[in-house]
């Protein structure tokens, strides 16, 4: 019986979720600290981790970061709007401070993966994981594996068409217009509202404006990799109505051009999430021991 213990980070541009594991993925226990700058924030995870003696580090950062194993920058924060973290090598740090190994991830790669060992997609050779909060992003498991490409996707940052009543159709993203992100985000709903999407009462049109653009993420990732579940998770997604209508929307939008048995049930085939909040963080504990 395996009765070593494993380090989990979920890395956030907000907060830093750090865990304690067990062989078989489950949190054991966990603290969470504000993301700061990395001399400020760095010891504190290093002192949580070093009071535990775990045997390896799994973790599921924010990005961009150097997700390759084989670079010489495996671990690294790369060109992020967080000034203070750009290039800082987080998982080379955190590893040479509690000599352990370490495997790295995206936090949403990571919580794809969680869901796919353990959770809603649990089974399937293929899973998009998508988060949609203070940004969006999206993890996929396909053919068994992790996809990372050249660096890894950026599924926040695909072009939609605006509808033709969004009152700010070029969107908010400072890269790109009418970006996923840029017309969808959190904050791209308060910034076009005026009002942050917690707030918003459950009849306001933001969420029909909001459920017809994930659909079309939906139905991008659809005729592109043809995962075999989508999950939508993130603060957004947990506004009660929302989910239906981004199903509704996916139907329009695809107009029966793929015939597969999964989609007569678009119940099943985009759920949220079955281990949310706690994906990510869990999914970094199965890092941690591939790690090993």
């Amino acid at each position: 019986m395996d009765t070593k213990l494993y380090g989990a980070l979920e890395a956030g541009g907000t907060k830093m979720v750090l865990g304690i594991a067990d062989a078989d993925g489950r949190i054991l226990r966990s603290h969470s600290l504000p993301t700061r700058t990395p001399n400020e924030t760095v010891p504190e995870m290093i002192a949580f981790f070093s009071q535990h003696a775990i045997c390896a580090l799994g973790v599921a950062t924010f990005g961009p970061a150097q997700v390759h194993a084989d670079s010489p920058e495996y671990g690294a924060i790369l060109h992020t709007p967080k000034l203070a973290w750009q290039g800082y090598p987080l998982c080379q740090t955190l590893s040479r401070a509690l000599n352990v190994p370490f495997a790295c991830d995206t936090d949403v790669n990571a919580a794809a993966l969680a869901e796919v060992r353990l959770g809603a997609a649990r089974g399937l050779h293929s899973c998009l994981y998508m988060t949609i909060g203070t940004g969006i992003g999206g993890g996929l498991y396909c053919e068994d594996r992790l996809v990372h490409g050249m660096l890894h996707p950026e599924w926040g940052h695909m072009l939609l068409v605006p509808r033709a009543d969004d009152p700010t159709p070029e969107g908010f993203c400072p890269f790109h217009q009418h970006c996923a992100e840029g017309l969808a985000a959190g904050p791209a709903m308060e910034k076009r509202w005026g009002v942050s999407a917690r707030d918003l009462p459950a009849d306001h049109p933001a969420f029909d404006l909001e459920a017809y653009y994930l659909a079309q993420v939906c139905v991008n990732a659809l005729m592109t990799v043809s995962p075999e579940r989508i999950l939508l998770g993130g603060g957004v997604m947990q506004r009660e109505g929302l989910l239906p209508r981004v199903r509704q929307y996916v139907r329009q939008l695809q107009n029966g051009y793929i015939t597969a048995p999964e989609l007569n049930d678009l119940d099943a085939y985009i759920q949220t999430p079955a281990l949310y909040p706690l994906s990510g963080l869990v999914g970094a504990a199965l890092l941690a021991l591939s790690a090993r």
